[in-house]
C-alpha cells in the first residue's frame, strides 16, 4: 500500500522487466507509522529525483512530467506534438499506464523512441520507476524527454520525477471547474493545455471560465489552447518548450 496516495503499488513492469515497487506490510496502519512511512516514502523519492534531475542537466535534456485525467488526450497530443518536434530537436518519451504498451506502441510509430513503465495497480510514476526508465531509454543530449504520467488529477502531483516543468491537459470535454476542484494538480504546473478545442463548436463551454480558475490557484501557469486533431497550438506550444530548454535564458 502507497501510503500517499493509498494505491496498492507491487511489481512495476518496464518494457518487459518487472521491478517490485512500494511495497508496504499492510500491518504498518498505526498513524503514527503510517506518516512516519509517507514521509520517508517523498523522502527516498526526492533524493532520486534530485539524481534524475541531474543527470538530465548534465545532458542539457529537457524533461517534462505531462499530467491530466484519464481521457483527456494526453497520448494523441503527445503524437501530435513530437511529430511536430522530431524533425528539430532528439525526442524521446516515457509512457506510464497501469496496464498495456499501447501509448508506447502510438509513440513509436511516430519513429521516435518510447519505453513503457506498467505499474499494476499503482495510481502514479514516481522517480523511481523514471531511473530504470532513463536507464533503459537512454538521455537524448540537447533534446528532450516527455513523460506521460498515468491518467489522474491527484496523486501524481505530489511525486517530483526529475522533471524541469510539469504541464497539465485539460480538456473542454471536462468541466471548467477542474482546477478548483483538483488544485494540488494546476498549483505545481508551469503549463495548462487546454486540449480538444475543435469541439468547441459542439459545447457549452467556457475556455475564459478555466483560465480564470486555473489562475485563481496559480497565478504563474501559462495556457495554450490546442488541439491533436487540427494541430491548433501545436507552434506555441513548441515556442514555449523551446523557451524553457537549458540556456534558453542566455540565449
Amino acid at each position: 500500500m502507497c501510503t500517499t496516495c493509498g494505491c496498492a503499488a507491487g511489481a512495476v513492469t518496464i518494457d518487459g522487466d518487472h521491478h517490485h515497487h512500494h511495497h508496504h506490510d499492510p500491518s504498518d496502519t498505526a498513524p503514527g507509522r503510517v506518516i512516519a512511512l509517507e514521509i520517508d516514502l517523498l523522502v527516498k523519492n526526492d533524493a532520486i529525483a534530485a539524481r534524475n534531475r541531474a543527470r538530465l542537466e548534465e545532458a542539457n535534456c529537457l524533461a517534462l512530467n505531462v499530467m491530466s485525467s484519464p481521457g483527456a488526450g494526453k497520448t494523441s497530443l503527445l503524437v501530435a506534438l513530437v511529430r511536430h518536434l522530431s524533425d528539430r530537436v532528439p525526442l524521446a518519451v516515457i509512457e506510464g499506464d497501469q496496464a498495456t504498451a499501447n501509448d508506447a506502441e502510438r509513440i513509436r510509430a511516430t519513429g521516435v523512441v518510447a519505453v513503457q513503465v506498467n505499474t499494476g495497480k499503482g495510481c502514479h510514476l514516481d522517480a523511481h520507476m523514471i531511473e530504470h526508465a532513463l536507464e533503459r531509454l537512454g538521455i537524448p543530449p540537447h533534446g528532450m524527454v516527455f513523460v506521460e504520467n498515468v491518467g489522474n488529477l491527484v496523486c501524481p502531483a505530489a511525486f517530483d520525477l526529475g522533471e524541469a516543468r510539469k504541464i497539465v491537459v485539460a480538456s473542454v470535454t471536462e468541466g471548467e471547474d477542474k482546477p478548483l476542484k483538483y488544485p494540488d494538480m494546476f498549483a505545481v504546473a508551469d503549463l495548462l493545455l487546454i486540449n480538444k478545442v475543435d469541439l468547441l463548436p459542439h459545447l457549452d463551454f467556457d475556455i475564459e471560465a478555466l483560465r480564470a480558475n486555473a489562475r485563481t490557484v496559480n497565478p504563474r501557469i501559462a495556457c495554450i489552447e490546442v488541439s491533436a486533431k487540427s494541430g491548433a497550438g501545436l507552434a506555441a506550444v513548441a515556442d514555449w518548450l523551446e523557451a524553457a530548454r537549458p540556456g534558453a535564458d542566455a540565449a
